[in-house]
């Protein structure tokens, strides 16, 4: 009891400071959702509180427009650095999202074929007992083994994409591609490869090429721990003893397409608008983008090119991403039927603990009636 009475206090403080500080921060706040907003900041100072986080940033768009973007609390606590909506930080698995729109733009152009082979475009890659052909690259179908810990963990510095295949080219697959799906950063990475040199161009350029020049996404970049890249946040991690400690150094290059990239919550959350409304992106592409594969025994797929295919307990059908790395999570959430979009980033270590979903019950459609619902059972 003790404990809930002193993170409700906690929790207090959080929204009485960040109310204080409303007038001089950079918030975009839409007045017609005002109350959605004030929900979301009670989730937003629960999430960091419980976690100890020393800096997040949410970004929410609503019928193509933004609504609600804040930067809250720190990106650098020695320097007492506020966090803004500019404040780029580590996005984790949410990576892949854009690596597989250069993939499906690749595509598009007919410089990639999915069904050719990864040897085909990558000759020095050892041949394996079946086919591994890149279409199961984006689907994490391939059967190439999951990483290990300390592969994440990589300490070394300029590490290349191509050269961090190295660390599971020579193995075996675990069973013939296409039959299970089972998420590996070493898919991603691997098609990253495929895709520099298919192309003879550095995944960084193709990152601005298709995705980032093109729409106009201004504060996403590929962590580079050399390069200097304004508003980049400091990242944290925890001891042992559950202290907020500075991250670890990492040199995020080698794994740019699955976990590497640099953005803000904005940004993302533009990237998800423009998947729905941008000329960019044609009928087609879009379709292909959340399309389902088939699976051994014809199932089908979970997740389709770094986004999970799901439908809530309402059976409306929304699309995520996210995950953590060292220093740093995201998560993006579509729900297209309500044209609702939301991005959650933070400058700690995170696994799954976002709270992205609860922010989205408050601006879906049937959100009031569901809780008047469960007040009456």
């Amino acid at each position: 009891m003790k404990q809930i009475f002193f993170g409700l206090i906690i929790s207090a403080l959080f929204l009485a400071l960040w109310g204080c500080e409303k007038k001089q921060a950079n918030v975009i706040y839409d007045k017609s959702y005002i109350e959605e907003i004030k929900q979301t900041r009670k989730d937003i100072a629960s999430n960091i509180t419980r976690n100890s986080i020393p800096g997040a940033s949410v970004t929410i768009a609503k019928n193509n427009k933004i609504i609600y973007s804040e930067g809250i609390g720190l990106a650098s606590k020695e320097l007492d650095v506020p966090m803004t909506r500019e404040s780029k930080l580590r996005i984790g698995d949410v990576s892949q999202i854009f690596t597989n729109i250069i993939y499906l733009k690749l595509v598009e152009e007919g410089v990639l074929n999915p069904d050719s082979s990864v040897q085909h475009y990558i000759p020095e890659y050892p041949a394996k007992d079946f086919k591994l052909a890149i279409k199961h690259l984006p689907y994490h179908t391939s059967s190439i083994r999951k990483e290990e810990a300390s592969e994440v963990e990589k300490p070394g510095l300029n590490i290349t994409i191509q050269k961090g295949l190295k660390d599971f080219m020579n193995d075996p697959l675990s069973n013939p591609p296409g039959w299970f799906q089972e998420s590996s950063m070493f898919n991603t990475n691997l098609l990253g490869a495929v895709m520099e040199k298919a192309t003879n161009k550095k995944f960084q350029s193709l990152l601005k090429k298709y995705v980032t020049d093109t729409l106009n996404l201004t504060n996403t970049a590929i962590d580079d721990p050399f390069a200097i890249i304004s508003n980049r946040a400091d990242f944290y991690d925890k001891s042992m003893m559950g202290q907020i400690i500075n991250a670890p150094f990492r040199d995020m290059r080698y794994k740019a397409p699955s976990k590497g990239i640099l953005s803000t919550t904005e940004d993302l959350v533009k990237l998800g608008m423009a998947m729905q409304q941008s000329n960019y992106f044609n009928e087609e592409f879009r379709e292909n983008l959340f399309k389902p594969c088939e699976l051994l025994g014809g199932y089908k797929s979970t997740m389709a090119n770094g986004w999970l295919l799901m439908k809530d307990e309402n059976g409306r059908e929304y699309y995520g991403s996210g995950g953590g790395v060292t220093g740093g999570g995201a998560a993006i959430l579509i729900y297209p039927d309500d044209n609702l979009v939301i991005a959650y980033a933070a400058n700690l270590t995170l696994g799954t603990d976002m709270p992205v979903f609860e922010i989205a019950n408050h601006f879906l459609q049937d959100a009031e009636s569901n809780e008047k619902q469960s007040l009456q059972d």
